[in-house]
């Protein structure tokens, strides 16, 4: 901006010769010089919008940042926090899409889609949906197998390890089943990968009275929650991020699963975070 080279050339050079030769009136640089030297009308909102985006370590969006200004009580537009945050060059991670694809062809039994992608549920414990997901750090990967109440998108249990195995998965499900009340009985539903296809996932399931559901071969829209939630870790934690090895990326995986469960905000949970959710659902 013109105004802006003049004030930083006026201390060495006379201010008519800098106005003549930029072609501006006396009267519009003073004016501009003036706007520019005035406080920051918006410097305090811009404070709680950095403040927001750093303490949520750059994985919030304008929507996000737009509901805990509210919970603050700013009263400010959506469109306005999007302006802000541009102006502050904050930008949300951008996903990048790799899945980990466990089908390995029919290895056992196949379920019924008997969720058929209705991802609601009016009460805690009556479907969960779940997956395995890969991370490579390295020549070395990681994999990450969690459970999901549809109820509150809350992640229940979840087990690591390295290897996609059948340990993985049924620990992970033993862990989410022994929470249970008395009579619950979730519909579970997972893709057609071999783990649960396999005999000793469908004893787990039996032996709670579960019902097992499955997406159909090569439609990961029927599991969309799921695929959902880890592209949102990815984006979030793990893409732009060096991990010098696996035991890190481990221990960033338990902080992430408990800030998503505790506080990270949901726009479909009423901009409560899956445990707040909870909370207040069954307080009512």
């Amino acid at each position: 901006m013109k105004v802006q080279a003049l004030i930083a050339l006026k201390a060495g050079f006379p201010l008519p010769v800098l106005l003549q030769v930029a072609g501006l009136a006396r009267s519009t640089f003073f004016y501009h010089q003036g706007r520019l030297q005035a406080p920051d009308p918006q410097e305090a909102l811009k404070a709680a919008v950095a403040e927001i985006f750093a303490k949520n370590r750059g994985r919030y969006g304008h929507r996000r940042i737009h509901t805990e200004l509210g919970r603050q009580g700013w009263a400010v537009a959506k469109k306005t926090v999007l302006k802000l945050m541009r102006s502050l060059r904050l930008v949300c991670q951008v996903r990048r899409k790799k899945r980990y694809n466990s089908y390995r062809g029919g290895q056992g039994a196949v379920a019924e889609n008997v969720l058929n992608r209705e991802f609601d549920a009016d009460a805690p414990n009556r479907k969960w949906v779940t997956d395995v997901t890969e991370f490579s750090v390295g020549d070395r990967k990681l994999y990450l197998s969690p459970v999901m109440d549809l109820f509150d998108r809350q992640i229940i249990s979840y087990s690591i390890g390295s290897s996609p195995n059948l340990e993985l998965t049924n620990t992970s499900l033993r862990e989410a089943l022994s929470r249970l009340g008395q009579g619950q009985q979730p519909l579970v539903h997972s893709d057609q990968g071999v783990q649960y296809q396999h005999i000793s996932w469908r004893t787990l399931l039996e032996g709670a009275g579960a019902v097992q559901s499955m997406s159909r071969k090569g439609n990961c829209y029927d599991n969309a929650v799921m695929e959902n939630f880890f592209g949102h870790l990815k984006e979030e934690m793990f893409h732009r991020t060096r991990f010098l090895n696996t035991e890190a990326l481990e221990t960033a995986l338990h902080e992430y699963i408990r800030w998503y469960n505790t506080e990270r905000i949901s726009t479909k949970l009423e901009g409560l975070s899956p445990v707040q959710y909870r909370a207040q659902a069954l307080a009512a």
